[in-house]
């Protein structure tokens, strides 16, 4: 019969220090591990607002590999563009160099169509291929060449009207039609040669307001 009682007591033991191993404090509640989630890598998909520093040395010219963000003029749209059609757009925010306004935001870019796409049974999705070729800076204009990196989206003049005149004393914003952006249009991915296609089998379309990103394949010297 003590034996009996040993090993009862024994395991009443053993059960109370099981489960202060799984309770902690007076309230009894369980302790778990903490999740941490990961953090992220990926890539900012906000187009640039602010003015940015040009990365070259020499005065006045604008290297090779240089990104601007331009504001498309008009509608472009692999279902109704032609080849060899002429857009403008114009630059979202100033690029400084030492301090001073190399190209004010507002500046005015064109380009042309290069290549239409669209979407069929045959192709599916729709892509257009775009290059720039002329940058006018006041009022002289400079011939460049650039191809598209990355596409946004803008909340239209209205919806961006509230943040209006931010950093307009540097001429950081032009007229009061900046801000608002969604980040990059979903639906579009850029592949070699500044082609933007569609992903889901339709055409891409590229609204009025949306803001490309271009990089410079040439310096330009601007002065």
């Amino acid at each position: 019969m003590p034996a009996v009682i040993r090993i009862v007591a024994l395991a009443s033991v053993i059960g109370t220090v099981a489960c202060g191993a799984t309770t902690s404090g007076t309230s009894g509640s369980t302790s778990a591990p903490v999740y941490v989630p990961p953090t992220s890598n990926a890539p900012s998909t906000t187009a640039n607002t602010t003015p940015t520093e040009v990365n070259s040395s020499a005065y006045g010219v604008v290297p090779s590999g240089q990104e601007l963000d331009v504001r498309l003029g008009t509608t472009l749209s692999s279902k109704t563009a032609k080849v060899e059609q002429r857009f403008e757009a114009t630059t979202v925010a100033d690029l400084m160099q030492n301090g001073n306004v190399l190209i004010p935001a507002g500046s005015n870019v064109r380009g042309v169509v290069s290549a239409v796409d669209p979407a069929d049974r045959l192709h599916r999705a729709g892509s257009l291929t775009l290059s720039f070729d002329e940058l006018t800076v006041r009022g002289r204009t400079y011939p460049t060449r650039a191809m598209p990196t990355n596409v946004f989206e803008s909340g239209g003049i209205r919806e961006e009207a509230g943040t209006a005149g931010i950093g307009a004393g540097a001429g950081a914003v032009v007229g009061g039609i900046l801000g608002g952006l969604k980040g990059a249009i979903l639906g579009a991915v850029i592949g070699a040669g500044g082609a933007i296609a569609a992903t889901e089998g339709k055409d891409i379309e590229l609204p009025a307001g949306s803001i490309i990103r271009i990089r410079l394949d040439q310096p330009v010297t601007v002065r």
